[in-house]
């Protein structure tokens, strides 16, 4: 015992002076716990990043894509873990349990609300940022891939092995690929084969206890839990084992704009009643912001029509022109490409070099905030028109509201086959978006969407009014972020995201992680009594 105390104690005063800390903090007991488990000098120092160390800052910021909670008064983290290993989780796990630090866990940092980096209480980061492996298998039509991993890094690694397979996750190629499927992930793809999270078959998940687990040894309650449950609430899920789907070599994407003096609030009533419809190959969306006018010195609305057929060009138009021939589609609207340049193509960048999903760092960040709802009802001319309106006001120069059609494959999976249930029945999800660049003018823009969202209520789907997980809004409702939140006070967001899928989490939760470990303003609680 006293060769132990002699040799370790050097060591940790050595490694915590590193990293701009000693014993004598408050936060000593957490790090001193974590380096002895480590117990290696040069992997310390990749690891375990506290607020004086150099590189503290880079690391924190590397991947805050909402810049909202990037600034100065945004409470930080003592401690940035960035595991290199699994045995690293699970040693994180093991002594912010026993040292009382809140685990905030992230992937890729776009988590619109920042919950996976920012905490009103003590907190440290596990971020899975090494965690980025994609192994490709196509002769089984399966990947494994590493929750740190982008969706762009999964798509580009599935593009550079196949032309014929694909995976039906969302646009952005920047998304770390952990939290897009803890909360459903909705994409192109997604009126032909549904949510990323239905083509989920395993998962490697640690809990609360450091066991690593998978979908036999889980069990099937805790696995229909993490495909759309929502991050940072049943465990940390390092990786995903994922079904990937058919895609022909060739498919056919197409813009239309259509501004007010366009009729753009006749045609987009015309698409409500069509877009669902529409066949499963044909995924179409509707993009609304403010433009430049024709009219020198004037503003107007513009409706961008967007889609992504899965065949050529010569089939798309006869199909749309049949269907829906107040768009206009011609063929110089449409441009052919394959499957992973159409997702470079939707995210707004250019479609060559396919690369470019490579690079984190190839869209700008901003400040932002975001609103989602779900359309049941076509909205009537005067609600658009109201809708529109509201888009010319000076808050909205920076805002767009992303519409995308349900249907197809959505509507024939059941509200309670994974967590997600906005299935049957949904005609369009709609995400409001407005940005800023002055933080001192937040409340503004932000008084803004909540205006937009207000004129909304009446148009959109009720008792509960629904929302998606992975556009998580704060306004909806909050637990407490240190001690006990009752299933009344939870469910009041937890409905609107999860309905009545919400009891059921909540029983798996009580089941996996009943001292609430693994917790955020949003997370699912346990059933408890303090």
């Amino acid at each position: 015992m006293k060769f132990l105390q002699f040799s370790v104690l050097p060591f940790l005063i050595v490694i915590l002076s590193l990293n701009g800390a000693t014993l004598a903090h408050p936060y000593g007991d957490f790090l001193h716990c974590l380096s002895l488990r480590i117990s290696n000098s040069s992997t310390i120092s990749k690891v375990i990043y506290t607020q004086n160390n150099p590189s503290y800052s880079s690391v924190l910021n590397a991947s805050i894509q909402n810049t909202r909670f990037s600034t100065p008064t945004t409470p930080k983290p003592y401690a940035i873990i960035t595991p290199r290993k699994t045995s690293h989780v699970q040693s994180t796990i093991y002594c912010s349990k026993n040292h009382g630090f809140q685990l905030r866990i992230r992937s890729g940092g776009h988590d619109v609300e920042g919950v996976s980096y920012v905490s009103q209480v003590p907190f440290v980061i596990l971020d899975l940022v090494n965690f980025q492996a994609v192994k490709v298998d196509t002769k089984n039509e399966v990947v494994w891939v590493q929750s740190g991993a982008t969706t762009g890094e999964l798509y580009y690694g599935i593009a550079s092995k196949t032309q014929t397979l694909g995976f039906p996750a969302g646009i952005c190629h920047t998304i770390g690929i952990g939290g897009h499927l803890s909360g459903g992930g909705f994409g192109i793809l997604g009126r032909k084969y549904g949510l990323a999270a239905d083509h989920i078959i395993d998962a490697k998940l640690i809990d609360a206890n450091g066991r690593i687990l998978n979908r036999k040894s889980m069990g099937e309650d805790l696995f229909w839990a993490i495909r759309g449950g929502g991050g940072n609430t049943f465990g940390v899920v390092l990786a995903w084992k994922i079904k990937l789907v058919p895609v022909p070599p060739v498919v056919t994407v197409f813009t239309v704009n259509k501004n007010l003096e366009q009729n753009a609030t006749k045609i987009f009533h015309r698409w409500q009643y069509i877009a669902h419809k529409l066949p499963n190959d044909l995924f179409t969306a509707v993009w609304i912001m403010k433009v430049n006018s024709s009219q020198v010195g004037k503003k107007t609305v513009q409706a961008g029509f967007r889609g992504m057929f899965l065949g050529g060009v010569d089939e798309l138009i006869p199909l749309i022109q049949h269907e829906f021939p107040e768009l206009g589609l011609a063929k110089e609207n449409c441009t052919q490409m394959s499957w992973v340049q159409s997702i470079l193509y939707f995210g707004g960048l250019p479609i060559q070099p396919v690369e470019i999903l490579l690079n984190r760092n190839a869209l700008p960040r901003s400040s932002l905030k975001a609103k989602t709802d779900f359309v049941k009802e076509p909205i009537p001319e005067t609600g658009i028109e109201g809708f529109m309106n509201m888009f010319l006001e000076e808050e909205a120069d920076f805002a767009i509201t992303m519409i995308e059609a349900f249907g197809g494959k959505m509507d024939e999976i059941q509200e309670n086959e994974l967590p997600y249930p906005h299935r049957a029945g949904i005609l369009f999800e709609s995400t409001y978006i407005v940005q800023w660049t002055n933080e001192e003018d937040a409340g503004t823009y932000i008084n803004w969407i909540r205006r937009l969202y207000s004129y909304m209520a009446s148009y959109v789907s009720k008792s509960p009014r629904e929302a998606y997980y992975n556009y998580k809004d704060l306004d909806l409702g909050t637990n407490n972020v240190n001690g006990y939140t009752s299933y009344e006070q939870a469910s009041v967001w937890g409905l609107k995201y999860f309905k009545n899928n919400f009891k059921r989490l909540v029983q798996i939760k009580t089941m996996i992680d009943p001292m609430n470990l693994f917790r955020n303003e949003q997370s699912v609680p346990p059933l408890w009594s303090p």
